[in-house]
């Protein structure tokens, strides 16, 4: 376990050429992308991006705070830790690492809240992911 939880999941993904900004480093809004592919990946892996019932995951908050600039071409490793499970809810944390270099660009940060669309309110976190939380 690292500071940030239980490390759940690890996906490299290439930086684009058009992911960057006026200034020639990636576009603070790709830092975002980069974390939502590497939660949904993981999710997708569990069969629970979007479960059969009707209920599924919904973001109430996120941060990122940027530590070294990061320019193309580059290929990042975005690591997913798993935090603290409430009730409806999941803590979720991230890494983003040059692939090749190890150097570390940014972390960032999710609550996740487990959503049935039907009814339009949080519902109860599944167990697979209460089993991957810390306490």
């Amino acid at each position: 376990m690292s500071e940030f939880g239980n490390l759940t999941h690890t996906i490299d993904i290439p930086l684009r050429w058009g992911d960057q900004d006026a200034y020639g480093h990636a576009n603070n809004t790709v830092y975002f992308r980069f974390f939502e592919e590497a939660r949904i990946t993981w999710l997708d892996s569990l069969e629970l991006a979007s479960a059969p019932d009707g209920t599924g995951p919904i973001i109430i908050t996120t941060s990122a705070t940027f530590l070294k600039e990061l320019n193309y071409p580059a290929t990042v490793q975005v690591r997913t830790y798993i935090g603290k499970a409430g009730n409806t809810s999941l803590e979720t944390w991230y890494e983003l690492l040059g692939s090749k270099n190890g150097d570390k660009y940014a972390e960032g940060y999710a609550k996740i809240v487990w959503f049935d669309h039907a009814t339009r309110k949080s519902t109860r976190l599944p167990d697979e992911l209460r089993a991957l939380a810390t306490e």
